[in-house]
């Protein structure tokens, strides 16, 4: 049930970044009042020119939505922010930070895992939409990720076959790290001046792993269910600055 309500909520959420594209489109198709003349027929101004765009067009700084609904409402989520560089509206250097977070019990094995551990990803996006000046990217990048993961895992009390004495099953601070890349396509509009929407779709492959002698984390922070490669999605509100 749980999710159930994240994926409608992430659903919406897109349908949302959506209707603001659409938007946008047509509020740039439409010339403003003092562009129409009398008796002579508007031409859009070029607007793939770059030369006025510098080098260094400053910072942003985000956070991501996706990860803080699924914190609250699934078995697993995350508390992400994330620094990113504008280097000619083209090359986007990024740096995300999170912490993951998860509280939950296997129903057949009945095994309790918990966890909440930091996680950072490094990477570059590069925007291929021509018309720089807009503020609107069509992105794709790759990122590097790595996460030191401290969690607990407890279940049902073992008894001693021989001497009939029970022994708990409870390990707390176990520890793992991980590592993995990412292959990221994402989306962003801006909305008013500074403040920007922006979603991504990402592939995430494990590339490495230490392994715990009770056997691997359920849950890796900032990867999600551990596997050898998992699928996320961000909605982030981002802020120039």
């Amino acid at each position: 049930m749980n999710e159930q309500k994240t994926l409608g909520f992430i659903c919406l959420i897109f349908s949302l970044f959506l209707v603001s594209q659409n938007c946008l489109a047509q509020d740039q198709n439409n010339p403003q009042p003092e562009q129409r003349q009398r008796g002579i027929q508007y031409v859009e101004p070029t607007v793939h020119q770059t030369k006025d765009i510098k080098f260094f067009e400053g910072m942003a700084v985000g956070v991501d939505v996706v990860g803080a609904v699924m914190y609250k409402l699934a078995y697993y989520g995350q508390l992400e922010g994330q620094l990113r560089i504008n280097l000619k509206e083209t090359y986007f250097p990024v740096a995300e930070l999170g912490i993951g977070h998860s509280d939950h019990t296997d129903e057949e094995t009945l095994l309790h895992f918990k966890t909440n551990s930091p996680y950072i990803r490094v990477g570059c996006d590069m925007n291929f939409n021509k018309d720089k000046k807009s503020k609107n990217r069509i992105y794709c990048g790759l990122r590097y990720a790595f996460t030191s993961c401290k969690f607990d895992l407890s279940g049902i009390d073992q008894v001693d076959p021989v001497w009939k004495t029970v022994v708990p099953f409870s390990y707390k601070g176990m520890n793992t790290t991980a590592s993995w890349i990412e292959l990221v396509f994402g989306l962003e509009a801006k909305i008013y001046k500074t403040f920007h929407i922006g979603w991504s779709a990402r592939y995430k492959m494990r590339i490495s792993q230490s392994t715990p002698e009770l056997g691997e984390a359920w849950y890796l922070p900032g990867f999600g269910k551990n596997d050898t490669h998992n699928f996320g999605a961000t909605f982030n509100l981002i802020f120039d600055i």
